[in-house]
């Protein structure tokens, strides 16, 4: 009988000592489970959400080149990672829209008339090419605390217009863009080498003062000018005195350089300004002792929508639809439910 009492005890005492064992852990993060499994403050469901493209947009799937990957997207996607690199997202929302609309029209008339990428993709992410193009992740770190207001924006002008495009004749058109211009946007074949009709000389309301470096200067060493000129225009006779290299420039109806001489040599103000990296073909220069002094307005070719002209219409009351009438001559601006993707994206 008391062998039997002692086994009992030994068995309590067992269950005791492997019950503590289990309960001791409970014991010690009990008073910290609110701080350690608590739930936190409810957060709103849609924040975050993957973005849905539009009927339209979804209907048109994308091989998108990105480097040396193709990435597959449809429209509303990737108008999503144009939109983001391609504009200020702290413009205003008709602006943006204005942009989502250009953007979606310049990629529909690339896919139409073959795009420059052949069988490998339908269009890529280098802006010198296509458009420019930045991944959701990259551009919240750009904009920090605004990223969820940013993002937002740009996802509500994607939907706002799906399927939306710029139309001549039935037809997306060449809907080029740039940043800002000297009042007045130029004409493509002042630009480029043939003409469009709807790619006209317009008014652009420019507020200067708030753009950044709207006015730049820029200055170039005698030996340095000479070095850049003759690289671009060979042909050139840059063996005379530095006041003498640049003559003869005309302007086009929008106060752009349009053509002058370099060393003897007529050349287009789109062709000097790249061959010495000036903001716009917008520019008047001037000799300073052994130094030419570039002073240039705007930003860009010039040509079709100004990006803060934009802007400054949307601040004025305009909505998307009258901003691009305004830049692009004749044109209408309507949903548009073609695929032009020739490829099975299966």
């Amino acid at each position: 009988m008391k062998r039997r009492n002692q086994v009992r005890q030994s068995v309590a005492v067992s269950a005791a000592l492997l019950a503590a064992l289990f309960l001791l852990p409970l014991l010690v993060v009990a008073p910290f489970r609110t701080a350690l499994f608590g739930r936190e403050a409810a957060v709103d469901e849609t924040e975050g959400a993957p973005f849905v493209s539009g009927q339209r947009d979804a209907g048109t799937v994308l091989r998108v080149l990105d480097g040396e990957t193709v990435l597959e997207m449809d429209l509303g996607e990737y108008l999503l990672g144009v939109v983001r690199a391609e504009m200020p997202a702290s413009f205003q929302p008709e602006a943006l829209k204005a942009q989502t609309v250009a953007a979606r029209t310049y990629t529909l008339y690339k896919l139409q008339s073959g795009g420059n990428h052949g069988d490998t993709a339908d269009i890529c992410t280098d802006h010198t090419c296509c458009q420019a193009y930045i991944g959701e992740e990259r551009a919240r770190a750009n904009w920090g605390a605004d990223a969820d207001v940013y993002e937002k924006k740009i996802e509500e002008a994607v939907a706002a217009t799906d399927g939306e495009v710029i139309l001549y004749g039935g037809e997306p058109i060449l809907a080029v863009f740039h940043s800002s211009s000297a009042g007045l946007t130029r004409t493509a074949g002042e630009v480029w080498q043939s003409d469009l009709p709807y790619l006209q000389a317009v008014s652009s309301p420019e507020a200067g003062e708030s753009i950044p470096n709207y006015y730049s200067r820029v200055e170039f060493p005698a030996e340095e000018l000479r070095q850049k000129l003759r690289a671009a225009f060979p042909e050139a006779d840059l063996d005379c005195g530095l006041g003498e290299i640049l003559r003869d420039a005309q302007r086009d109806t929008a106060g752009s350089i349009s053509t002058v001489s370099v060393g003897g040599v007529t050349v287009k103000g789109s062709s000097l300004r790249g061959a010495l990296g000036l903001r716009s073909a917008c520019f008047t220069w001037e000799t300073q002792g052994e130094t030419l002094v570039f002073f240039v307005t705007g930003y860009g070719h010039g040509v079709g929508m100004s990006q803060y002209g934009a802007n400054a219409m949307a601040e004025a009351g305009a909505d998307y639809r009258e901003i691009l009438t305004h830049y692009y001559t004749g044109v209408t601006v309507e949903a548009w439910a073609a695929d032009f993707t020739n490829h099975d994206p299966a």
